[in-house]
C-alpha cells in the first residue's frame, strides 16, 4: 500500500457529504428497530449542528458524550465534527473517581447524557468543576421526566431535552473545518495513572477509519458487524466511520452477545465483522454447527488472532486480517496477506508510517528481539496531537521525536511484529524476563479454559511470581494440578504459574479488555492455589 497524500485526508463532515452524495440511499447503519442512510445521517446531523450552534456550543468547545450504542450517537459525533467542536466520548461504565476527572479535566460545560446515567453525576455533584448543562437522552424518546435533574445537581445545572437541540432547517451546516484541527479529545483507560486525554484530529480519525479498505478488509457495499461500544475507537472509527469511507453498511448492536451472533449474522446478512480476542474464542468454543460455513460471514478481523485461526478460517468460511493500533498511534500495522502464524499482529501498514523497535534508551535493537515499539508518520496530523493539558505527558511520549507506544514487540526478518506484552504487564521472575501473553495463549489453548489472564504477584519471599486467573468452559472439569501437566510441556519451568484461581468471569473493560489491573491490585487471596504448597514439583 502506499502513503495517502495529505491533502486527501477528509473531515468528518466532508466525508459524509461524499458519501451521501454518491450513495444517497444506501443504508449507512442499522439496528434491530431502525436503519438510516447516508442522506439521512446527513441531513440529521446538519440539523443538529445548526441546533447546537444556536444552543451556544461553539468552535473548539469540548462536549462530553455518555451515551449508549444508537443511531442519534453517531448523528451527534457527525454533527461535532462538522461544527469543529472537539467530542469526548466517555466510556459508559465510568463512575466515581475516574468519570468526575474526565469531567472536570476536559473543561467541558455540556453533556450529551443518557438520563440513566445522571444518578452516577449526581454522586459527583459537590466535586464538578464547572456547572454544565445536560443535553437528556433516551432512545425511547425523553420525557418531562427524564429532565427533573436529581436534587443535589438541580441547584447549580439545567438540563434541555436532546430532540429540542435538532433545528427544523436542513440546509448544509457551512462551517471550514481542516484535517489538522482538533476533532476530539479521547481519555485513555488510565491503568497506570489518571486517564490521559490523548488530543486526535481529523486526519487521524480518517487514517484510521480508512485502513480497512486500504488493506483489502472493508469495500462498498459490505454489511459491517459492530459490536463495540462507540465510546471506543475501534467501534467509531473502525467500524461506523469506515464503513461510511467505503460506502458499506454498519450493524449496530448494543453489546456483544454470544447467543444472538449467529442470529445476528443470518438476520442481517453480515459478511465482516471486528472481533476481540476474547469474542473469536466464545465463537470458535460453541459447538460445531453443519452449517458452520454456509453463512454469509467472509471476513474476520481479530485482534489479537487466536491460536486456531486456521481451523476457524475453515471451519466458518472465512478469511481472517488482524491490525494493532492504539488511540495514541492510529493503526500502523495490518496482518494483510498471507501470515507466517498466528502470532503476528502483521506488517507495515504503509510506507506512510515508521516503525523502530527499541530499548530503554531509544537504540534500535536487532531483529528478533524485544523492545518497545516507536512510531513517525511521513504524513502530518495523523498520530496524536498530544496529551490534553498534560505537556509533561506529552514530552514523554514523544521523546526523541518518536511516538513511544509502551508496547513491547519484536519483529521477524521478513518484516512481520509480534506484539508480547505490555510494558507495564511484562513479569520478571528470578531474572527471567516472562511475556505475560505468551503464558496466556498456552493456557488457553486447553480445551476447558475459555480465557485467562496472567499477572505478576509477590511471593512470600518477596519474589515475582506468575499468577493465572483462569476461567472454565461451564460443566467442563478441570482441576489445578491437572492444567500445571497441561502447561508443563509447553513453556519453560519458570513460565509455568506457580499460582492459580479460578474464577466465573474476570473484570473488563465495557469494550472487551481484561482489567488486570484490578487483578493486580486484588493480588493472591483466600481461592488462589500454590503449586508449592500443594507440593506439585515441575521437571526441567
Amino acid at each position: 500500500m502506499q502513503a495517502r497524500p495529505a491533502h486527501t485526508y477528509l473531515t468528518i463532515g466532508d466525508q459524509v457529504r461524499e458519501t451521501a452524495k454518491a450513495h444517497p440511499e444506501r443504508n449507512w447503519i442499522v439496528t434491530r428497530e431502525r436503519k438510516a442512510t447516508f442522506r439521512e445521517m446527513d441531513e440529521l446531523s446538519d440539523r443538529l449542528a445548526h441546533g447546537l450552534t444556536a444552543f451556544g456550543i461553539e468552535r473548539g468547545d469540548t462536549v462530553l458524550i455518555m451515551l449508549p450504542n444508537t443511531i442519534d450517537y453517531v448523528t451527534v459525533f457527525c454533527a461535532l465534527g462538522k461544527m469543529g467542536s472537539l467530542q469526548v466520548p466517555v466510556n459508559v461504565a465510568y463512575k466515581g473517581g475516574i468519570l468526575r476527572h474526565i469531567v472536570n479535566d476536559s473543561d467541558a460545560r455540556v453533556m450529551i447524557v443518557d438520563h440513566g446515567f445522571l444518578d452516577r453525576l449526581e454522586f459527583l455533584a459537590d466535586e464538578l468543576a464547572h456547572d454544565q448543562t445536560f443535553i437528556v437522552y433516551s432512545e425511547q424518546g425523553t420525557t418531562p421526566e427524564h429532565l427533573v435533574l436529581p436534587e443535589r445537581l438541580a441547584g447549580r445545572c439545567r438540563a434541555v431535552r436532546f430532540e429540542d437541540c435538532f433545528a427544523a432547517t436542513s440546509a448544509p451546516f457551512e462551517r471550514q473545518i481542516f484535517h489538522y484541527d482538533l476533532m476530539g479529545v479521547l481519555y485513555t483507560s488510565g491503568t497506570t495513572g489518571a486517564s490521559k486525554g490523548v488530543m486526535t484530529t481529523h486526519a487521524q480519525c480518517y487514517n484510521y477509519a480508512a485502513g480497512a479498505l486500504e488493506c483489502g478488509f472493508l469495500a462498498g457495499g459490505d454489511v459491517y458487524y459492530a459490536p463495540l461500544p462507540l465510546f471506543h475507537i475501534g467501534g467509531m472509527w473502525g467500524v461506523i466511520y469506515a464503513s461510511c469511507v467505503v460506502a458499506a453498511t454498519a450493524v449496530l448492536i448494543p453489546s456483544f452477545s454470544l447467543s444472538s451472533f449467529w442470529q445476528d449474522v443470518d438476520d442481517f446478512g453480515i459478511t465482516n465483522a471486528f472481533l476481540l480476542g476474547a469474542m473469536v474464542n466464545f465463537v470458535y468454543k460453541l459447538p460445531a454447527r453443519p452449517t458452520d460455513a454456509d453463512t454469509s460471514l467472509r471476513h474476520v478481523l481479530m485482534a489479537p488472532v487466536i491460536p486456531q485461526v486456521d481451523d476457524f478460517m475453515q471451519r466458518f468460511g472465512c478469511k481472517v486480517w488482524t491490525a494493532y493500533g492504539q488511540t495514541e498511534s492510529s493503526c500502523p500495522i495490518y496482518g494483510t496477506g498471507t501470515p507466517p502464524n498466528s502470532d503476528t499482529c502483521g506488517r507495515l501498514a504503509s510506507d506512510q508510517f515508521q516503525l523502530r523497535i527499541v530499548d530503554d534508551h531509544d537504540i534500535e535493537v536487532a531483529d528478533g528481539t524485544v523492545g518497545e515499539l516507536i512510531v513517525r508518520s511521513r504524513d502530518p496530523w495523523v498520530l496524536m496531537a498530544g496529551y490534553w493539558k498534560n505537556p509533561e505527558a506529552t514530552v514523554a511520549a514523544w521523546r526523541n521525536q518518536w511516538l513511544h507506544t509502551g508496547d513491547l514487540m519484536k519483529r521477524d526478518a521478513d518484516g512481520w511484529y509480534y506484539f508480547v506484552d505490555r510494558k507495564k504487564d511484562a513479569l520478571r521472575r528470578r531474572g527471567e524476563n516472562i511475556s505475560s501473553v505468551e503464558v496466556e495463549n498456552e493456557i488457553n489453548a486447553h480445551p476447558a479454559v475459555v480465557e485467562c489472564a496472567v499477572i505478576p504477584v509477590l511471593a512470600d519471599d518477596a519474589e515475582q511470581e506468575v499468577m493465572a486467573v483462569v476461567v472454565r468452559r461451564p460443566g467442563v472439569e478441570l482441576g489445578y494440578e491437572q492444567l500445571i501437566r497441561f502447561l508443563e510441556p509447553r513453556m519453560a519451568y519458570f513460565m509455568v504459574p506457580r499460582y492459580l484461581e479460578f474464577r466465573d468471569e474476570l473484570p473488563k473493560t465495557p469494550t472487551g479488555k481484561i482489567q488486570k489491573n484490578v487483578l493486580r491490585d486484588e493480588g493472591r487471596g483466600s481461592a488462589t492455589w500454590d503449586r508449592e504448597a500443594a507440593g506439585v514439583k515441575l521437571s526441567r
